[in-house]
């Protein structure tokens, strides 16, 4: 850009001419070869990347996206039910129009709104399962009938009620869900696409097959797919030659593996690598060591640490504090001695012993413990509740509640009250509440009955259908068999807890049985995944049985 002459006189004013010049801009340079490129001359502005840019005059303002060009320059497509996360770049591709199945509303509410910018298309005969559902207070009629009030909402946002309109699809946007940016259609009209003679023309999942089958030849550049929560569905998709997926946006992680343990292992020359700079001091019978290094990163709030090398004191603690740079450890309470056991019960492995310390720690409102089968977690949580109830009297009663999931067929209905019919859902708690008031041989048979009957006294046992609007103060709530909980249900019961409330959930990941649940999406996962590393809670996964040799030896054969 050209200067203006300079001012011939002192403090005289520039000449309107050298204004003018100066709102003059320079012409871009010529493009440069990619082997020589010029350099910037003093005045003129570098750019930040090799990226060739095009310059554009001040008077030039940047065009608004029309509806085409935002088609255009959608997101990259996801999977089915992609998960909720920061908007991601977009690619030049067409958006994708995913056919949704019954079960999937009937699972997710939620879901017509987790496609990002992708459409989604609803058969006419989806809506009509959707109607054969909504009657009844399960959790799947709630969820049918927070479908239809969505669709509602959508179709409300209509200018007016003609076929046409309904043809060119509902912004899915309009009701709020930003996230949303696609469009919903509606099946407006009969589609007639024959299937192979051996699928009956009745069935709905067959109805749906050739929705999809006659999208698919309708716009075959356009690519369309069917997700649905059914195995069987998916298969009798692929074995047409149709896309099929799962969805997969209720999953909290694709791999169970990867589930957070809250156990970590310390290398081997950790006193080596954070020794020169640790400062340690000695607290209520407990040491504290202030650490700084490459393992902070990796540690979380209440998370448990160890190190058992041969040759050393082996080292148990947990991650009390973390700021910045440097995290605070402090070394556990042992309770696998005998003058430290919870009610008679000692810790018999070191996850136990952390297990242990997290439930006796009045400032860890929530637990997660999960585990196979014979790790102790009921035996363990029901000592450390008669502990603080009856013994520190730091909570009223102990609450006690599960999923009614049967593992075979149903007996029925039960008779009696609402306890009388949770019975035998309780046959655990009975089981441990008889280990536990055996312990005390030195009372008699006498001191053992009144000892159960206090016991009794303090815990209550109730059903999850009766749990929504309630408000839990001082007390000490077990939710056993929390992986067959959906993530809806587990925020449900958390959302109960008041003042002084302590939750802890239990489960085995590996034995669901919930229809629909698997272990990336079952509630107990999503409550481990959600509240790691929260100053009040705390979660343990127990390795090793400690029922028997003989659930021991089966565990691992069988």
């Amino acid at each position: 850009m050209p200067l203006p002459k300079a001012p011939t006189k002192r403090a005289s004013r520039l000449e309107p001419t050298a204004y003018a010049t100066t709102l003059t801009v320079s012409k871009p340079p010529a493009a440069a070869k990619p082997t020589a490129r010029p350099a910037p001359a003093a005045n003129e502005a570098r750019p930040l990347s090799i990226v060739p840019t095009v310059a554009r005059s001040p008077e030039s303002t940047p065009a608004r996206p029309t509806p085409a060009t935002k088609a255009a320059g959608s997101r990259a497509a996801p999977v089915a039910g992609n998960k909720r996360g920061p908007a991601k770049a977009r690619s030049v591709g067409n958006p994708k129009l995913f056919v949704l199945d019954t079960n999937v509303l009937m699972h997710d509410p939620m879901s017509l709104f987790r496609f990002e910018e992708h459409d989604v298309y609803l058969p006419m005969i989806t809506l009509e399962e959707l109607d054969g559902h909504k009657k009844g207070m399960t959790e799947v009629a709630r969820n049918v009938r927070q479908v239809s009030r969505e669709l509602d909402q959508l179709a409300a946002s209509m200018k007016s009620s003609n076929l046409e309109e309904m043809a060119k699809g509902l912004p899915l946007d309009h009701t709020g869900h930003r996230e949303a940016g696609g469009k919903l259609f509606f099946q407006t009209q009969l589609i007639d696409m024959p299937l192979p003679q051996g699928l009956p023309q009745g069935k709905a999942d067959n109805q749906i097959l050739g929705v999809v089958q006659a999208l698919k030849r309708l716009d075959p550049k356009r690519e369309v797919v069917l997700v649905s929560k059914d195995i069987n569905m998916r298969i009798k998709a692929r074995a047409l030659g149709l896309p099929a997926e799962d969805y997969r946006n209720d999953k909290t992680l694709e791999d169970s593996d990867l589930l957070y343990t809250g156990v970590q292992q310390l290398p081997n020359d950790f006193w080596e690598r954070h020794g020169k700079t640790m400062e340690s001091w000695q607290q209520g019978g407990l040491t504290y060591y202030r650490i700084s290094g490459p393992l902070v990163p990796t540690l979380l709030i209440n998370e448990f640490v160890y190190l058992e090398a041969p040759g050393a004191a082996p080292l148990y603690a947990k991650v009390t504090e973390i700021t910045g740079k440097t995290a605070v450890l402090r070394t556990v309470k042992d309770y696998g001695h005998q003058k430290h056991s919870v009610w008679g019960v000692a810790s018999r492995n070191r996850e136990q012993n952390f297990a242990l310390n997290l439930l006796m720690d009045p400032e860890v409102d929530f637990i997660t413990l999960t585990g196979t089968a014979g790790t102790g977690k009921t035996l363990m949580t029901l000592a450390a509740g008669l502990s603080q109830v009856l013994d520190e009297r730091r909570y009223s009663e102990i609450i006690v509640t599960r999923v009614t999931v049967p593992v075979g067929e149903d007996i029925g209905f039960l008779p009696g009250t609402e306890e009388e019919k949770m019975g035998p859902w309780m046959g655990a708690l009975d089981d441990n509440l008889e280990v536990l008031a055996r312990g005390d041989s030195a009372a008699g048979e006498w001191g053992r009955a009144a000892t159960n009957d206090i016991v009794r006294s303090k815990i209550k046992i109730k059903s999850l259908n009766f749990m929504r609007g309630r408000t839990f103060l001082n007390k000490y709530v077990i939710i056993d068999e929390a992986q067959n909980l959906t993530p809806k249900q587990m925020k449900t019961l958390i959302t109960r807890a008041g003042p002084g409330t302590k939750i802890v959930c239990l489960g085995n990941l590996a034995q669901i049985d919930t229809p629909y649940l698997t272990e990336g999406s079952s509630g107990l996962t999503y409550a481990v995944d959600r509240f790691k590393g929260w100053a009040h809670s705390g979660h343990v996964t127990l390795a090793r049985g400690e029922r028997s040799r003989l659930a021991d030896f089966a565990s691992e054969v069988l």
